[in-house]
């Protein structure tokens, strides 16, 4: 299973690996993003299949980047991997900010699943010859903004930023907060303090910074990093007393660092009335969408309860409160489960009382997680089989039990033919799997006369059925 390691500063060297060639020209996917707002995303990496995959918590939600290739990397490999790392924390493999180059892969991917496009995600990318050109009628504000700067401050000049400049930068950050415009909006503050802790890393290869000067004294700074074609600008401030700077700034960046990026990724606007007005009067390319992925199983659309279901000698149904002391009597039969492959009782992480094993059965369903069917011989629970593990890419693995006095009659497997069948042709899903230990003999057989044996390792035997 993955192992994930909180993002820190001393990472930075590994994730610009993949970041570096990364052309999926989102503002998420660099290294200057997760330092940033790391107090925010709450991310942490992990390699697996040639791939960066980072899994971020926001708001106590965790939700995944879309896997980052190297020259080896196997996307559909890693996606597998973060939805088993899914099926064995219990939550839904949530890929958020997906570049619009990787939604068709991620449609086809799951049968059913919620997208979302939210308009306040969005980055602001422009061509990085408008933006060093500034050509065209719809530049002419911006033109004119940087012709009165010029007659003001015909000496102002920009140039690269360097860790020797960080008694420069620091006597900026002061003069910055001396005329700051937005003092008493935490948001903005907190968003100042973040500012300064990236500058502080100037002198990282990762990034590359400049400022306008006045003299000896900066008046403007921006610092940026270089993922694949497009630059993408994590910070942009200027002395507000300088009118016409920030074109100015704009200008003079995109001219010193674009090289040969197509584009500039100026991020989102954070859903901030001022900062959307001025990144639409710059004229963005597009306003990149960033999708959310959040894919569903078959149960969500096709089962709003849990049916009954006939076999020739045998009725499958919900359980109910009158089952519960045949179905505790069953589940805590440790002999007859140590081939079932889970322990019930340390799956509670509680005490056993009398409505524990039935309560979590009920939660399963009511959460869309499981169905447990009561196996009944003339009214009598005789024994479960549980439908679980849904994959979201229409999969799901079922299970079977039997109670002791009821072993081979052949219910296990009527019982087990019997949700197969409802699972591929009334819930839709394309494909069951089951397991179980080698030395279980009787679930072998049993699993070998209504399923397709696909594989085996040192533990289990594997088998499926399909549509």
């Amino acid at each position: 299973m993955l192992q994930f390691k909180s993002v820190t500063k001393q990472d930075g060297p590994k994730l610009r690996r993949y970041y570096k060639d990364c052309d999926y020209g989102l503002c998420e996917y660099s290294v200057g993003t997760k330092l940033m707002w790391r107090n925010t995303l709450h991310p942490s990496w992990t390699e697996t299949a040639g791939c960066l995959v980072v899994r971020n918590n926001i708001g106590g939600q965790v939700v995944f980047d879309y896997p980052v290739p190297g020259p080896e990397g196997d996307e559909d490999q890693a996606l597998t991997e973060i939805e088993a790392y899914c099926l064995e924390q219990g939550i839904s493999p949530v890929i958020s900010v997906v570049p619009e180059c990787k939604a068709a892969r991620l449609l086809s991917r799951y049968p059913y699943v919620q997208v979302s496009d939210v308009r306040t995600w969005r980055d602001y990318v422009y061509y990085r010859e408008d933006l060093q050109f500034f050509s065209g009628r719809r530049y002419s504000g911006q033109r004119n903004h940087i012709n009165k700067f010029r007659s003001k401050w015909p000496e102002a000049a920009f140039r690269p930023l360097t860790a020797e400049d960080r008694d420069t930068i620091d006597a900026f950050w002061r003069d910055y907060e001396a005329e700051f415009p937005k003092g008493n909006n935490a948001k903005a503050r907190d968003e100042l303090e973040l500012a300064k802790k990236m500058l502080r890393m100037v002198d990282k290869n990762w990034f590359v910074a400049g400022g306008m000067f006045d003299g000896d004294k900066l008046i403007a700074l921006s610092l940026a990093e270089r993922c694949g074609g497009t630059l993408i600008i994590h910070i942009e401030k200027a002395l507000y007393s300088y009118t016409g700077v920030y074109p100015t700034l704009v200008q003079a960046f995109a001219d010193a660092f674009g090289g040969d990026c197509q584009w500039l990724n100026r991020e989102d606007d954070a859903a901030d009335k001022g900062l959307r007005t001025s990144k639409l009067q710059y004229g963005p390319a597009k306003l990149a969408p960033k999708y959310r992925f959040e894919p569903q199983n078959e149960l969500l659309s096709h089962v709003n309860a849990i049916p009954e279901l006939k076999t020739e000698r045998l009725t499958l149904s919900a359980l109910t409160e009158a089952d519960i002391p045949a179905y505790n009597a069953l589940v805590l039969d440790g002999d007859r489960n140590r081939w079932w492959g889970y322990d019930d009782v340390a799956g509670l992480e509680g005490p056993v009382e009398e409505r524990s094993f039935f309560e979590v059965a009920r939660r399963d369903f009511e959460n869309r997680l499981a169905v447990n069917f009561a196996v009944r011989l003339d009214g009598t629970l005789i024994g479960e089989a549980v439908l679980y593990r849904f994959d979201c890419r229409g999969g799901a693995e079922l299970g079977c039990r039997i109670d002791r006095a009821y072993a081979g009659e052949g219910y296990g497997t009527e019982a087990f033919a019997a949700v197969a069948d409802w699972a591929l042709y009334k819930v839709h899903l394309s494909r069951v799997v089951a397991k179980c230990f080698k030395e279980n003999q009787a679930s072998y057989k049993m699993l070998s006369s209504c399923m397709r044996k696909n594989g085996e390792d040192e533990t289990f035997f594997y088998f499926e059925k399909l549509v």
